[in-house]
């Protein structure tokens, strides 16, 4: 008798199912961190390696070595977060939070470059009595690339406005020993810019300083706030520097786009939407 209902309960049990294995995630999602964290990581590397440290390199480069170490871990992370409780949320939230933020980045790009579209080409057609040319680095005592860029564009306004003043602005840079204001006043002296026509404003170590240490050098000259100043500066920073140039009280700035040289033009763009952010935040324009 208990051998018959041993053999009926044996006979009626369900046999047995092997815990679930979770399947491995699809090989594009690893094979796609790899590759994109190796060349955001590369990216920062070699921008370091020039001496950029500006937070427009560094995010990138702390987030390529965050999904490259991930592509490489790949299914150990996902076997782990699947033995937590929230370790889905997580998982998905996680992507969705990255996804819209390279979404905002890439509309607050759109918009940036609608913006420096309208500006180009505004100061030839305007009356500009003064043109005002702010710093961006002089490695060694000589302009950067990006400076260049700008000074090349103050030159030709020069050539258009002849009689605006040139007005150079820029502090002395950390381990150098000239200020950008000479090192700018020099080149463009070298250019063929008359000499009695460039002022230099040679203390500012910020966009704001800039524009309110170069206001006593044109109100020497008979211009003020309310004079007619193109302010040169690279394509990305313009919006920013029209801002605080409105904030100080200038009342017709025309900002000028320098374009922004193609090796750190994308990096110097993301840094401008961390900077437009924290400008935001901190009302400061």
């Amino acid at each position: 008798m208990i051998q018959a209902t041993s053999s009926a309960v044996t006979a009626g049990a369900r046999p047995t199912q092997p815990p679930a294995v979770a399947k491995p995630a699809w090989p594009w999602g690893r094979v796609a961190s790899v590759l994109v964290g190796g060349l955001l990581l590369a990216d920062a590397l070699v921008l370091m390696g020039q001496g950029f440290f500006m937070v427009g390199v560094t995010v990138p480069g702390v987030l390529g070595l965050a999904l490259g170490a991930l592509g490489f871990r790949w299914h150990s992370v996902r076997t782990w977060l699947q033995g937590q409780r929230w370790g889905t949320v997580v998982w998905r939230g996680g992507w969705l939070l990255l996804a819209a933020w390279v979404v905002s980045v890439a509309v607050f790009w759109a918009w940036l470059a609608q913006q420096v579209r309208a500006f180009e080409g505004a100061a030839t057609a305007a009356p500009v009595q003064a043109i005002v040319v702010l710093g961006s680095g002089t490695p060694n005592g000589q302009p950067s690339p990006a400076l260049r860029a700008r000074l090349a564009k103050a030159r030709e306004l020069a050539a258009t406005h002849a009689q605006a003043w040139v007005v150079v602005s820029g502090g002395v840079d950390f381990g150098e020993t000239l200020s950008e204001g000479q090192v700018m006043g020099n080149y463009l002296r070298e250019q063929g810019i008359a000499p009695a026509r460039i002022l230099q404003e040679e203390r500012s170590t910020s966009t704001e300083l800039n524009l309110q240490y170069s206001l006593p050098l044109l109100q020497q000259q008979g211009l003020g706030l309310n004079a007619a100043v193109a302010v040169v500066t690279s394509d990305f920073h313009t919006v920013r520097a029209q801002r605080i140039a409105r904030k100080i009280g200038y009342t017709q700035v025309v900002p000028v786009p320098a374009p922004t040289p193609l090796y750190i033009r994308y990096n110097a763009w993301l840094r401008e939407y961390f900077a437009m952010v924290s400008s935001w935040a901190l009302q400061e324009v």
